[in-house]
């Protein structure tokens, strides 16, 4: 399909609204010109146009330079809708309900970490359990899953893992209001018993990082990084909890749709008008799930922590494996912005985008209120990561988002047929790379030709002035289900 796509400033891009295709609001695409191509090969806009009929919706539908098809909605995309009459919509957040990603410093260096780096990876390999369906025995209760679904990472950390000063440096203190796990299903809460602490499948890693570069010396200081640094990033979400609660509230929502007589541009797209019954009980059962992810990355967190301590003989806390921080980037959440002038409680939306507060913000925490959130940008398995800062521009923006990742060029499918295992880990031992991982078909799925330049596509959001760049990391350790 033919999209009238037009440039309106510097690596940002705009559909405008078409009142025949029945467009509430004009898209937004922030890309660079390499970018742009790419977007228009799949689903992602018509996608993104579909988004845009949705009623409520404020300002524009967004879709990041990561941006690519999903289900119903963009992956990369972001809306917002009016908070007082507005609608919850699950396709629009995903199956992976609060997928996200943390990073986790050290005080080591790449000179004392290369030579380890087999005897950690084969530690975190073992103590982070990955692949599909994996799992971890720790003895949690279903009394336990109800308190975690509710409290989040508090309530692990009291259990003995973390660190106290852990909370402040998650998005919403790793514990989001509002859940209400009674309304879980009780085959949700049997899927996620055994799930806490697992890393999964897929897109999901978790990799030994070295800073290679910084770019703004004031933000790399207030962040903690430096040079050569080692630090951890770990990607992961709610994993079969938070798929099911996802699959069993679509299900519902499909009757709802029937009830309330909605005409919908994409039967994936089926909402819940906030206040009802149905938008209610999806929403506490999705922000349990959100607790749930923040938990279970939590718990990762604290394998990793003795995995270093086992391979370098130091506790944690002298080897400097404090968080820097841990976003969500498949969430709903009210949030209060200003559109057109006016300040207005919204519901946003973000499907494989980050939030991305500019400083002064009082919903990031206080050591890096004067810089701006740290956003936390993973490659694919072999390239680059980032982090970045968010820019006060993104308020006015975005809704104070960025994107999250490189996104996809291949499906899974077409990427198994197409790159052979064999030469992504010759790419990965040229790069020095040590990988572990349980399926080997994966590492096809998630080769590097199979997804956009990460590059390019933090080129971008810098461009748009949505966020500031603060340093680059390579990996020299992957690990994978």
């Amino acid at each position: 399909m033919d999209f009238d796509i037009k440039k309106i400033k510097s690596n940002t891009y705009e559909i405008g609204i078409d009142e025949n295709k029945g467009m509430r609001v004009p898209v937004r695409i922030y890309s660079n010109d390499n970018l742009i191509v790419n977007v228009k090969k799949d689903r992602t806009l018509m996608q993104a146009i579909n988004a845009s009929k949705l009623p409520s919706i404020v300002k524009n539908m967004l879709v990041m330079p990561d941006g690519h098809e999903g289900y119903g909605f963009p992956v990369g995309g972001v809306a917002a809708f009016d908070a007082d009459n507005g609608i919850v919509s699950p396709g629009a957040i995903g199956f992976d309900i609060n997928c996200g990603v943390r990073l986790i410093k050290t005080n080591l260096t790449f000179k004392e970490v290369h030579p380890k780096i087999n005897m950690l990876m084969d530690s975190l390999f073992k103590n982070v359990p990955s692949g599909v369906g994996s799992k971890l025995s720790i003895g949690f209760s279903q009394k336990d899953l109800e308190r975690i679904a509710l409290e989040g990472v508090p309530y692990v950390i009291d259990k003995g893992y973390g660190f106290n000063n852990d909370v402040e440096r998650i998005e919403e203190n790793g514990c989001i209001a509002g859940a209400n796990p009674s309304k879980v299903s009780k085959q949700a809460m049997d899927r996620g018993k055994n799930q806490l602490g697992t890393l999964g499948a897929g897109n999901h890693f978790l990799e030994v990082q070295r800073v290679e570069e910084t770019f703004d010396d004031a933000l790399a200081k207030a962040f903690g990084l430096e040079k050569d640094q080692i630090v951890i990033m770990l990607h992961s979400g709610s994993r079969g909890f938070g798929h099911q609660i996802c699959s069993d509230y679509l299900e519902k929502l499909s009757d709802y749709q029937k009830k309330e007589h909605i005409d919908l541009p994409d039967p994936e797209l089926a909402y819940a008008k906030l206040g009802s019954k149905e938008a209610d009980e999806y929403l506490s059962s999705m922000l349990s799930a959100v607790n749930f992810a923040f938990a279970n990355r939590q718990i990762m967190t604290n394998s990793i922590r003795k995995s270093f301590s086992s391979v370098f003989g130091k506790s944690a806390d002298l080897l400097g494996m404090e968080l820097l921080y841990d976003v969500a980037h498949n969430i709903a959440k009210k949030e209060e912005h200003i559109v057109d002038g006016k300040r207005m409680n919204l519901m946003v939306h973000r499907k494989g985008a980050t939030r991305a507060f500019g400083p002064g913000s009082m919903h990031i925490p206080k050591i890096y209120r004067p810089y701006g959130q740290p956003v936390i940008i993973p490659g694919s398995m072999g390239t680059s990561s980032y982090v970045l800062a968010g820019r006060s521009e993104a308020m006015d923006e975005t809704f104070g988002s960025s994107c999250h990742g490189s996104g996809r060029l291949m499906s899974r499918h077409q990427a198994i047929r197409e790159i052979p295992m064999s030469k992504t880990f010759k790419q990965l031992e040229e790069k020095d790379i040590t990988i572990r991982v349980r399926s080997r078909k994966l590492i096809s799925e998630e080769a590097m030709e199979a997804y956009k330049n990460v590059d390019d596509v933090v080129a971008s959001i810098a461009g748009a002035k949505i966020s500031n760049i603060v340093a680059k990391m390579i990996p020299i350790g992957v690990a994978k289900g």
